[in-house]
């Protein structure tokens, strides 16, 4: 993404320096002129650190920061009130909103008042208020409901298998106590917990030598079925989940949206859809993946499993979905997931995150493989029209156009900048320019 910053304020006439993981000394010296204003595109923790030794350098040069952290972020504009914060995530999750859940919508935001939505209508982008249809909303409550109590995994499974035996031997026994012998049902009750702990019939009922028989098997099965909910129960308590059985964190089981890739784009992808009233899960195939302690604290149920494995979509109900979403930060990795979905249910809509990986123009000349985002155009278009002091609240694509949204909701129209022609430098290239700090190449969601 620095790099499509760089080749979008060139081809503006621009003059640009690109800078990866400069020194402090190496940052005097990129300051010690007159600039524009200078663009960091790094982690949370970089960019904090070289935006803070930058406005040392130079008190009140305009900055543009990626940050994806909110506290963070609002703590430096708190202490450098020159600088503008975003991420790449806040850019395209509008984007990747309106493509889940309508295709004919540019994009969907969030704001205080409610969502906004934007169309293309005679020519222009409209923005008028959003709000999910009722039929809509109540398919996907129901699909939250129906995933109460349905497990995924194993260990969740034997705990419930266990636990549904006990009751079962317990209502069974109650029910002949109740039906047969005319027990009041809390003395039922009492009897019935005495055979399911083991301890045995609290009083003989006459000659009923059925109901022994009964007790005796009645509490060699609770001796098993204790065995296997204490099992599961274990398994599942020394084991990290990110899937409730019970809750907000079950899996949905219709009218969901299945996001692949837990990276910052997914995440904030998965907290709007929620915000939006829709089912979602998250795949991530890393199990050490940054981001799923802070999904589970949001309430996002993850499945930590590789996507490109069909049984994993048809355990997930990819044919009950309303939408998949590939965002992981490979764009080779996202080919693969779209192509498996789409083996599972050739009609799903799938919306894929892109960059400029040749073979995503090889794989959609091939066949179609859904609604595909470039990532990079999106928030290279936002960081370059932010440091030509445009001040943008976002940005569109409507098929090949970039549109840059303004505070006064006017959009123009931004054009698409190849990568810069030169590699970045450590402070030695002596061009005067707008300092860009970031990667050569884009790296893991950011």
């Amino acid at each position: 993404m620095a790099r499509r910053v760089c080749g979008s304020l060139q081809s503006a006439g621009h003059a640009v320096r690109h800078l990866t993981q400069p020194t402090d000394e190496d940052l005097r010296r990129a300051l010690d002129r007159e600039v524009a204003g200078v663009a960091i595109l790094l982690g949370d923790v970089e960019s904090l650190r070289y935006a803070l030794a930058v406005e040392h350098i130079r008190p009140h040069v305009p900055l543009v920061v990626t940050i994806f952290d909110r506290t963070v972020a609002e703590q430096l504009v708190r202490v450098v009130p020159n600088c503008r914060v975003t991420s790449p995530a806040d850019v395209v999750a509008p984007t990747f909103l309106a493509a889940c859940v309508e295709p004919e919508l540019l994009a969907l935001t969030r704001t205080s008042s409610g969502h906004v939505a934007a169309r293309w209508e005679e020519g222009g982008v409209r923005l008028a208020p959003y709000r999910p249809r009722r039929s809509m909303r109540f398919r996907a409550w129901m699909g939250r409901i129906r995933g109460q109590l349905r497990p995924h995994d194993g260990s969740s499974r034997i705990m419930l298998t266990g636990l549904a035996g006990l009751l079962g031997v317990l209502l069974s026994d109650w029910a002949w106590l109740v039906t047969l012998h005319h027990r009041p049902p809390v003395e039922a009750l009492f009897e019935a917990t005495r055979t399911v702990s083991t301890v045995g019939p609290a009083s003989v009922h006459g000659p009923d030598t059925g109901y022994l028989v009964f007790s005796v098997i009645a509490m060699l099965l609770t001796l098993v079925f204790t065995a296997v909910f204490t099992a599961g129960m274990v398994d599942r308590l020394l084991a990290p989940r990110s899937v409730g059985i019970v809750g907000s964190r079950t899996l949905p089981r219709a009218d969901h949206v299945i996001v692949v890739g837990l990276g910052q784009v997914g995440l904030r992808l998965c907290t709007q859809l929620q915000a939006l009233g829709i089912g979602v899960v998250a795949v991530e195939r890393d199990p050490a993946a940054p981001k799923l302690r802070l999904a589970r604290a949001l309430g996002v149920p993850v499945v930590v499993a590789d996507a490109q494995d069909r049984f994993v979509l048809r355990k997930l109900g990819l044919h009950k979905a309303k939408a998949m979403a590939a965002v992981a930060s490979d764009d080779l990795d996202n080919i693969a997931v779209s192509v498996a979905a789409l083996a599972v249910a050739p009609e799903l809509r799938v919306v894929m995150r892109a960059g400029d990986h040749e073979a995503i123009a090889e794989t959609r000349s091939l066949f179609k493989i859904g609604l595909v985002h470039d990532l990079n155009s999106l928030s290279a278009a936002y960081t370059s029209a932010s440091l030509c002091g445009l001040r943008p609240i976002g940005v569109l694509a409507h098929g090949k156009r970039l549109l840059v949204e303004h505070a006064d909701g006017r959009f123009s129209p931004w054009p698409h900048a190849d990568r810069c022609d030169h590699e970045a430098d450590r402070g030695d290239h002596e061009q005067e320019g707008n300092p860009v700090l970031g990667p050569q190449r884009p790296t893991g969601g950011r």
